[in-house]
Parts: structure tokens; C-alpha cells; sequence
């Protein structure tokens, strides 16, 4: 393009009112019937040829999608540029509509292009959210199916420990039963000794408690 594309802008007339009316029936039909038409030619699933490292790079996805810019440079990311640049931004839609067709024309390109490059993005887009979404939807199943593993050897792992503590458990209480009951016959025992001792002695030196009373003083036997 040797001009830039604002320098291509002219004015434009409205239409006669009778002609208006005339088209106003057709021309909304004829429209969608041709953007209807363009995307019919478009492939509903895009194809890529590269894999994408980084997602968030739209451009990214659209190179691996293949698709590239027309000879005559207006890509549906142009014209939206062309939309909001400071020279038409402002100004009514009908006249930045108008403005970008004169430029369009003026520069050999068709409005079909800018469309049907608009449709190859979008489903290059829809296309790599489904690719993403499966690869997510299979990527959660996966760690749930590790998870659901997890937890499982987890539960294992606390049973046998919980098996081993109650073994501990089971084992103190049958030695701590064992020592009770001979706590009991070694108090009888001493009970036996003390009495037959406290015939001979005034002061009797067997204890009859348990191992934590304190040991008496040594007595005297009692005279003959």
C-alpha cells in the first residue's frame, strides 16, 4: 500500500430515501446469506501444524494454525485497528464502516477476506479451547484417579499403624493385669511375713504396702 489507509477515506452520501427503502428488505438477507457462504467454506475444526508452547499468545495460535495474512495486508485484526485509531474512532458507525470499505477498495481487498479471516481465527480459537479443555478434563482425571491412590495408602498405612498401636495397647494391658495380680499375692505374701514377725518384734520392719513406701526404721526385738 503506498498511501496510508486514512488518506484513502472520502465522503460518503447517504442514500435517496426511496432507494432505501427499496434495499431494506433485501440487503440484511443478502448479507448473512454471504457470511453464511464464507464460513461454509471455512473448516469447522482447525487443524494445527505446530504444537503452541505458550497459550497465551493468540498470535501463536494462529501460526500454528496457518493462517496468514492476505497479500493485500487487511486482516480482521487490521480493520479492528483501523476501527479505533484516533482518526475514525470518534466518528458515527455508518461513516467508520463506510471509511474502512473505501479503504478496502481502495487497496484491492473485499470485505469476504476480512471476514472469512475473522471466521479461520475464531475457530482456530474454539478450536484450541476444546484441545485445552480436553487436555485439562483428562489431566483432572488423572490426578483424582492419583488422589483416590493416595488416599488408599493412606488408609492402608493407617490401619497398620492403628493395628500396631492397639497391639501396644493389648500388650501393656495384659502385662499391666499380670502385675496387679502379682501386686495383690506379693502383698499377701508380705501380709503372711509381717504377721509372723510381729510375734517377736516391737516394732515390725516388713512393709505390706507397695515398692514406693518408705522403708522403716531398723527396730528392736522384744525381749525373751
Amino acid at each position: 500500500m503506498s498511501k496510508k489507509w486514512y488518506n484513502l477515506f472520502v465522503s460518503v452520501d447517504q442514500p435517496a430515501e426511496e432507494s432505501t427503502e427499496t434495499s431494506h428488505d433485501q440487503a440484511p438477507l443478502s448479507a448473512a446469506q454471504a457470511v453464511a457462504e464464507i464460513a461454509a467454506t471455512v473448516a469447522p475444526e482447525t487443524k494445527f501444524s505446530t504444537p503452541v508452547n505458550n497459550p497465551t499468545s493468540f498470535q501463536e495460535i494462529y501460526n500454528a494454525a496457518e493462517i496468514h495474512s492476505p497479500a493485500h495486508g487487511f486482516t480482521v485484526m487490521k480493520v479492528a485497528e483501523m476501527l479505533h485509531s484516533e482518526h475514525i474512532r470518534n466518528l458515527p458507525r455508518d461513516v467508520k464502516r463506510s471509511s474502512v470499505l473505501v479503504a478496502l477498495e481502495a487497496s484491492g481487498a473485499v470485505i469476504q477476506d476480512v471476514i472469512e479471516d475473522a471466521v479461520k481465527r475464531d475457530r482456530a480459537l474454539d478450536t484450541f479451547e476444546r484441545v485445552q479443555e480436553r487436555a485439562l478434563g483428562e489431566l483432572e482425571a488423572r490426578k483424582a484417579k492419583e488422589n483416590q491412590e493416595i488416599q488408599a495408602e493412606m488408609d492402608r498405612i493407617a490401619a497398620e499403624h492403628k493395628a500396631r498401636m492397639q497391639a501396644n495397647n493389648d500388650e501393656l494391658a495384659r502385662e499391666r493385669e499380670k502385675f496387679y495380680g502379682w501386686r495383690l499375692k506379693k502383698q499377701e505374701e508380705e501380709q503372711k511375713i509381717s504377721d509372723t514377725v510381729s510375734y517377736f518384734v516391737t516394732e515390725n520392719p516388713i512393709t505390706t504396702g507397695g515398692s514406693n513406701a518408705a522403708a522403716p526404721a531398723p527396730s528392736r526385738t522384744s525381749e525373751k
